[in-house]
C-alpha cells in the first residue's frame, strides 16, 4: 500500500506581507463561481456540465470494474455467474476482456472530462489574472509606494495557481473521492451488508480526522518554516547584490555566518517538517490497513461459512485498494487547499482595495486650449497631521516656463505629483486651462502632460520600444525624429543593433546620460501641451547636464513647462521661478530679480556657485 503522502515540495511560496488583506475563504469561492458559470456565457456552461456529466459516468464505471473482476475470478472457480455477470452472459475470457474495457473507459472518461474542462479553468484564470494586474494599475501611487513590487507581482502568482489547483482538486479530486466512497459504501451495505459499510465509513472517518489534525500541526510548522527559508534568502540576496560592499570591508565571513545563522532556524523546522510528514505517513497506513484488514478478515468469514465466494473476497480487495488509494494523497491535497484558499484570499483581498483616485462619474476629457495651469491656494499632505502644501497660489500662462525651487522637503516634487492626478489635493484647487483636474477623466489628463523624471527607467526591451513607448501607434520615421530632437539618433546608430538594441533592466545597459536622452525621445514622441521637468538633469554630471539642458530646452519650444530643479543653473531662463520653503512661497520673480533682491534664491545661488568654483 501506497504511503500517505507526497515529500513536501521546497519552499516556494512564501507568507505574504502582514499588511495584506485576505478576503474569508466563504468570500473567495463566491468570487470564484461565476468565472465557472458565467452570464451569458453558454459555452462555458455546456462544457462544466460536460465535464460533470464525464466525471459522473467515469465514477459509475469505475465501480462497475471489481464486479467484472468478481464475476471472472466466480467462474473461472466454477462458481454460476450471478447478477450483472448473468445479465451480460459472459464466459471468463468475456469478463477479463469486459474488465479491461471498464478500466479503459474509466480513463477515457476521466482525460475526456479534463479535456472539455480545461479551457474553462484557463479562461478563468486570465480573466482574474487580469482583472488583477488592472486593479493594481488602478491603485494610487500611495498604495504601491507602501507596498514591494515583488510581493504584489508574488500575490497574483500565487493567487492564480491557487485557483488552479482549486479548480482541479476541489472538483476533480476531492468531489469524485466523495462520490466513489457514497457509492462503494452503498454497495457493501446493499450486497455484503451494514456491518461492511459500518467499517469502512468508521476506518475513513478515522483516516480523514487524523489526516487533517495532524496536517493542521504541519501547516504551523511548514508556515515558520517558510518564514525562516525567506529570511535566509533575503540576507542571500541582500549580501549579493552588495557584492562589491562587502568585498570593500572584507566581510565575506562575516556575510556567510549570518547566512548560516538564518539557515540553522530553517535546518530546524525542515527537519520537524519531514519527521512530521513520517509521523502522518505511518499513521495513514496503520488506519488503512486496519481498515482493510477488518474487511477483508469479515469477507474471508463470509467464503469459509459458504455466504460469499471467492470472487466476492476479490471484489472486497479491489473496493478497498481503490477507494484507499486516492486517500493516500488527502494530506496533501488538504494542505494544498488551505494554502490555496489562503493565497486566493490575498489576491481577492487585493482586488477589495479601493482605488483612491477614481474618475468623476461621467468627467468630461480634458480640454487644453493653451496649457495655462494654475494652482489656487493648493493645500496637501501625505498624512493630514503633517501638512506639505500650506496655500500655494501660481499661474503658469499658457506656453510659459516656471521653475520651482528649494530644499528638500519644501513641496517641489508634490506639486508635479498633484498635477498628474497622483494624489488629490486635500484643499484648493489645481486648474489646466479653467478645468479642474479633479473633474476630468485621468486618461486624457495624463495625455495632456509629458514628463521627464529624475532618474528614466526604461523597460527591459529595445530602444525602439522604449522611445515609443511615447506613442505605441508611432510611425518609425517619428520615432527617429525624436531621437534626433532628444540628440540620441546618432548614438543609437552606433549600437551594434541600432534601434533593436535591448536595453537591460530598467535600462541599466545605458549611461544616466543616454536614459535621459531616451526618456526625452519618448516624451517628445507624446508631443504634450504641458511638460514636467522633475530634477530631469540632477543626477548627471555638468557636461551631460548642459549637453541634456539644450534638448530640454528645445523641447519646451511652444509647451506650458514646470521646471523642479535642485541646480539653479538650469532654471536661469524660465520665466518665473518659485522659491518653496516648508510648504510656502517665500520669493518669486525672474532669476535677475531675484539675485537683485539679496534674499533666499539669491542666497542659495551664491552657495552653489562657490561649489562650482
Amino acid at each position: 500500500m501506497m504511503r500517505g503522502n507526497r515529500p513536501d515540495p521546497s519552499p516556494s511560496r512564501n507568507p505574504a506581507p502582514q499588511d495584506v488583506p485576505r478576503a474569508p475563504a466563504r468570500e473567495t469561492l463566491r468570487r470564484v463561481i461565476p468565472y465557472l458559470w458565467p452570464e451569458g456565457q453558454s459555452w462555458v456552461k455546456r462544457r462544466v456540465v460536460f465535464a460533470l456529466i464525464a466525471l459522473l459516468l467515469g465514477k459509475l464505471i469505475s465501480v462497475s470494474v471489481p464486479w467484472f473482476f468478481k464475476a471472472a475470478v466466480d467462474t473461472l472457480g466454477g462458481t454460476a455467474p450471478s447478477g450483472l455477470a448473468a445479465a451480460v452472459g459472459l464466459g471468463a475470457v468475456g469478463l477479463t476482456v469486459a474488465y479491461g474495457l471498464a478500466r479503459l473507459l474509466n480513463t477515457v472518461f476521466a482525460e475526456l472530462r479534463d479535456f472539455v474542462f480545461v479551457r474553462v479553468g484557463q479562461r478563468a484564470l486570465r480573466l482574474l489574472a487580469l482583472e488583477t494586474f488592472r486593479h493594481i494599475h488602478a491603485l494610487s501611487l500611495r498604495y504601491h509606494i507602501t507596498r514591494k513590487t515583488g510581493g504584489l507581482s508574488r500575490i497574483i502568482e500565487r493567487g492564480v495557481k491557487g485557483v488552479d489547483f482549486l479548480l482541479r482538486f476541489l472538483l476533480f479530486s476531492i468531489g469524485p473521492l466523495i462520490l466513489e466512497l457514497v457509492l462503494v459504501s452503498t454497495i457493501f451495505a446493499t450486497y455484503f451488508g451494514l456491518s461492511y459499510m459500518l467499517t469502512v465509513v468508521g476506518v475513513i472517518t478515522a483516516y480523514i480526522v487524523f489526516t487533517f489534525r495532524v496536517t493542521e500541526w504541519r501547516v504551523q510548522i511548514r508556515r515558520r518554516m517558510n518564514e525562516l527559508d525567506t529570511e535566509a534568502n533575503q540576507k542571500a540576496i541582500d549580501s549579493l547584490l552588495n557584492f562589491e560592499t562587502v568585498k570593500y570591508f572584507g566581510a565575506e565571513k562575516r556575510e556567510a555566518e549570518r547566512y548560516d545563522r538564518a539557515m540553522e532556524g530553517y535546518e530546524k523546522f525542515a527537519i520537524q517538517t519531514g519527521q512530521s510528514l513520517n509521523f502522518l505517513n505511518v499513521g495513514q497506513t496503520l488506519l488503512l490497513t486496519i481498515g482493510l484488514v477488518a474487511v477483508m478478515v469479515m469477507a474471508a468469514m463470509g467464503v469459509q461459512a459458504g455466504t460469499l465466494t471467492v470472487g466476492d473476497f476479490v471484489m472486497v480487495n479491489a473496493y478497498m485498494i481503490q477507494i484507499t488509494m486516492p486517500l493516500n494523497f488527502l494530506g496533501s491535497v488538504y494542505r494544498e487547499i488551505r494554502q490555496a484558499l489562503v493565497d486566493m484570499g490575498e489576491m481577492f483581498g487585493l482586488l477589495g482595495q479601493p482605488a483612491e483616485i477614481v474618475d468623476q462619474a461621467g468627467a468630461p476629457d480634458l480640454k487644453v486650449s493653451g496649457g495655462e495651469v494654475v494652482l489656487d491656494d493648493v493645500h496637501f499632505g501625505y498624512d493630514p497631521a503633517r501638512p506639505i502644501l500650506k496655500g500655494v497660489s501660481v499661474t503658469v500662462p499658457a506656453g510659459h516656463t516656471l521653475a520651482l525651487v528649494g530644499p528638500s522637503g519644501s513641496g517641489k516634487s508634490t506639486i508635479g505629483r498633484l498635477l498628474f492626478r497622483f494624489y488629490d489635493v486635500t484643499g484648493g484647487a489645481l486648474r489646466i486651462d479653467g478645468q479642474d483636474v479633479r473633474a476630468v477623466t485621468q486618461d486624457s489628463l495624463h495625455a495632456a502632460i509629458g514628463v521627464v523624471p529624475q532618474d528614466t527607467v526604461l523597460f527591459n526591451d529595445t530602444v525602439l520600444y522604449n522611445i515609443a513607448y511615447g506613442r505605441p501607434e508611432a510611425s518609425r520615421a517619428e520615432i527617429e525624429a525624436a531621437a534626433k530632437a532628444a540628440r540620441i539618433h546618432d548614438f543609437i546608430m552606433s549600437l551594434p543593433e541600432g534601434y533593436e538594441t535591448k536595453v537591460g533592466e530598467r535600462g541599466l545597459k545605458l549611461s544616466g546620460g543616454e536614459k535621459q536622452r531616451v526618456g526625452i525621445a519618448r516624451t517628445l514622441l507624446k508631443n504634450p501641451p504641458i511638460l514636467l521637468l522633475d530634477e530631469a538633469t540632477s543626477a548627471l554630471d555638468t557636461q551631460t547636464e548642459r549637453d541634456i539642458q539644450e534638448s530640454l530646452r528645445e523641447m519646451g519650444q511652444g509647451r506650458t513647462v514646470i521646471m523642479i530643479a535642485h541646480r539653479l543653473s538650469t532654471v536661469a531662463d524660465a520665466d518665473e521661478i518659485v522659491v518653496l520653503e516648508h510648504g510656502q512661497i517665500v520669493e518669486r520673480g525672474r532669476h535677475e530679480a531675484l539675485l537683485a533682491k539679496g534674499g533666499r534664491y539669491a542666497a542659495m545661488w551664491a552657495r552653489q556657485s562657490a561649489e562650482v568654483a
